[in-house]
């Protein structure tokens, strides 16, 4: 569970329900990215209960933050510090492939395919740019990805066939240990799909998937890679 982007830098709203649902919640943080101070909390950033790691967005203002120096601090503290960092970063491919070769340690965790609604080439269906950036990044074995928000970013319903050949191509170049699910339902998108069509999305109609690799991608990935047990 990642705390609403509208509360600036604020953890406590998740870090409370995750207190509250301790089996059902957990929480990749935000971190006030600009502020190099921020590094004195990273050391015990995971004995918080219920933070398993950091989510960064580099989205409009601060999609310079990953050239202009300002992100430089955090990743070799990141890395040390043992926590993992889910990051949206549409058309920031080679800044992160920079990243994940200079710390090797680093979990890094594509949000969404590499896609926004930011974007609008995604809004109008046009996915091959941020999906290419995200399939250059599978090379790097500390880098994993997120294949959600299908039904917010597809041009047609369900099942989304305008999508699932990216799936395919990520899932494929990822693996079912380095892929993983999510509904995205949060994002302004209640009415694109129900809860459960966004599960049977990947449990029924991805036919490329075993059994395995669905039990892998739907929960048994992501509790491995963010050690939450």
């Amino acid at each position: 569970m990642m705390p609403p982007s509208w509360h600036d830098d604020r953890n406590d709203y998740a870090l409370e329900a995750a207190k509250r649902h301790p089996n059902r919640f957990a929480v990749m943080g935000r971190i006030a990215l600009q502020d190099p101070k921020s590094a004195e909390l990273l050391p015990n950033w995971k004995t918080q209960p219920g933070m398993l790691g950091i989510r960064l967005t580099f989205l409009g203002p601060a999609a310079k933050w990953l050239t202009d120096g300002t992100a430089d601090w955090f990743w070799p503290v990141a890395e040390k510090a043992g926590v993992p960092v889910m990051f949206l970063a549409p058309g920031g491919g080679a800044q992160i492939a920079g990243v994940a070769e200079r710390h090797p340690q680093l979990q890094l965790i594509a949000d969404h395919m590499g896609m926004s609604l930011s974007d609008e080439a995604v809004r109008a269906g046009k996915f091959e740019g941020p999906i290419g950036q995200t399939l250059a990044l599978a090379r790097h074995p500390n880098v994993s990805v997120k294949l959600s928000g299908s039904a917010n970013y597809s041009q047609q319903p369900y099942p989304y066939a305008d999508l699932n050949p990216h799936i395919r191509r990520l899932f494929e170049a990822y693996g079912p240990q380095r892929s993983y699910w999510g509904t995205d339902i949060t994002n302004g998108a209640f009415g694109q799909a129900t809860y459960r069509q966004r599960i049977t999305h990947f449990t029924e109609a991805l036919d490329f998937m075993s059994d395995d690799d669905k039990d892998w991608v739907m929960g048994r990935a992501i509790l491995a890679r963010l050690k939450w047990s």
